[in-house]
């Protein structure tokens, strides 16, 4: 009996069009993987088996009906828990949210249905998004596939650990400070974040628009098992919705032939320190690149501790002004203990040159972003891609970011390229290089903006060369 949620998104798509295989089939079978898994996991926190269902047997009435099929009819997808989805509570990981029920879809989750996906589950997020460890006193702890100790990252660790264990071909994510590549890394798939702009953003239930900052830095992507799927599945979010402004037609491939393109590595992007398996991955993607016909060069990209600093200090500042009242007065113990720790490792982390939060700062952080993404635009047009750590160092611990500030320093040192292209808004697609001694390991492409395609290019050279160890079952 074939075991369809194995299958890509690609695969699941034409078998069902080609009537290989019926969507209801198909949708039974990642139930079944459900029931098996997610025990161990708590990946997925909201089933909606019956609604998969009958959206499963629709699928199937339409082929029969012979209507259009979108690319992914049929295909099985799970909802991040902080996105409006239709009749079901944006919960954002808080207990105090559960009644924020949803009356119409964001327009992610209207757009990966428009392209025939079926949402068969929400998947947890940490308390207001705000960690790289998922857990919540509302739904609980995600732990990750590959290692029950290690966290399987966040903001999207459910979705993460969902589609490394099957549970889905693909994961709806989004990223503010890594929270699609971070995770991706940590369980050993694959996962992007667009361009500012690329997929549109808006939560119908939100009560007023998000501030500014976070507007520029936050994004919308996939999870999948492999760079096909994902390119596939950013294809069907991208699609236009004009409850988002910002929203930018820009198109996904380029026309122009793809020549040998020029990759500039660099295992410890400014110099501040990286695990010796992390430098492994990095040069380990270079290789690939070069075999595959690019020009690759070891050579650092702009300072990104400077993009790192400027990150913080804009989210920190927003942060205190409008998300600090809400943390302190629906959230739990634990995510106040946290958020405590951020704001203490600051001084650890930057020294005497620490975020100044004061409107003035925040003002001159906001004018200095352009400087950032000016730096970083005239050198990937020097070198089309830079590819560098999504963490340099191994998936973390669960529970690390709730010792000390120290550790908590520690931590947001090793993600400095991570977040800090979120401040510059580029592209970025986090792909793995294969497991080390069992824990996953992988590198993020950072391509020029509006440029996923030369991202997903590259990463496909990487995959090719490193294979796709997922999906996976729980090791323990």
């Amino acid at each position: 009996m074939t075991e369809w949620w194995r299958k890509t998104a690609i695969e699941l798509a034409a078998a069902i069009a080609a009537k290989d295989v019926s969507a209801e089939e198909v949708m039974e079978s990642h139930l079944a993987r459900v029931d098996q898994v997610n025990g161990k996991l708590n990946a997925i926190t909201v089933r909606m088996d019956e609604e998969a269902r009958a959206g499963a047997r629709a699928a199937d009435a339409a082929i029969a009906a012979g209507e259009p099929l979108g690319p992914l009819h049929g295909v099985p997808v799970t909802i991040k828990e902080n996105v409006d989805q239709k009749g079901y509570a944006t919960t954002n990981g808080v207990e105090a949210f559960v009644e924020m029920v949803a009356d119409d879809d964001s327009p992610v989750v209207a757009n990966l249905r428009k392209a025939g996906a079926i949402p068969m589950g929400r998947t947890n997020t940490p308390e207001f998004s705000l960690r790289y460890f998922t857990d919540n006193t509302l739904r609980g702890l995600t732990h990750n596939p590959w290692a029950k100790d290690l966290t399987p990252g966040g903001s999207s660790g459910g979705a993460s650990a969902a589609v490394a264990a099957g549970m889905g071909s693909i994961g709806h994510g989004n990223d503010l400070g890594g929270s699609v590549r971070y995770p991706a890394y940590a369980c050993g798939i694959v996962g992007i974040r667009p361009s500012m702009g690329r997929v549109p953003a808006y939560n119908p239930t939100q009560t007023e628009e998000r501030p500014p900052t976070i507007q520029l830095m936050s994004v919308q992507g996939p999870h999948c098992r492999t760079v096909a799927d994902t390119r596939l599945a950013l294809a069907a979010m991208a699609a236009r919705d004009p409850r988002d402004p910002w929203w930018v037609p820009a198109p996904l491939d380029d026309a122009e032939p793809h020549t040998p393109r020029r990759a500039a590595i660099y295992p410890d992007p400014g110099g501040v320190g990286v695990d010796k398996n992390v430098a492994d991955a990095v040069r380990k993607a270079g290789d690939a690149l070069a075999n595959a016909g690019y020009d690759v060069k070891e050579i650092d990209g702009p300072d990104i501790m400077i993009a790192a600093r400027l990150w913080m200090q804009l989210l920190m500042t927003e942060s205190g002004i409008l998300m600090e009242p809400a943390i302190r007065n629906y959230g739990s113990d634990k995510i106040n203990r946290v958020y405590d720790l951020y704001q203490e490792s600051q001084p650890l982390y930057f020294g005497n040159d620490a975020p100044d939060q004061s409107l003035e700062g925040y003002l001159r952080a906001l004018a200095g972003r352009t400087s950032v993404v000016r730096d970083w635009a005239m050198f990937l047009e020097e070198h089309d891609l830079f590819v560098g750590p999504v963490s340099c160092e191994p998936p973390f611990k669960i529970g690390d970011d709730e010792t000390s500030a120290a550790r908590t320093a520690e931590i947001w040192r090793a993600n400095r390229l991570t977040y800090g292209m979120n401040l510059t808004g580029l592209p970025s697609v986090a792909v793995p290089t294969g497991p080390v001694e069992g824990v996953p390991m992988g590198v993020q492409i950072i391509a020029q903006r509006y440029r996923e395609d030369l991202a997903l290019d590259a990463a496909q050279a990487v995959e090719d060369a490193c294979g796709i160890a997922t999906p996976i079952d729980p090791v323990w």
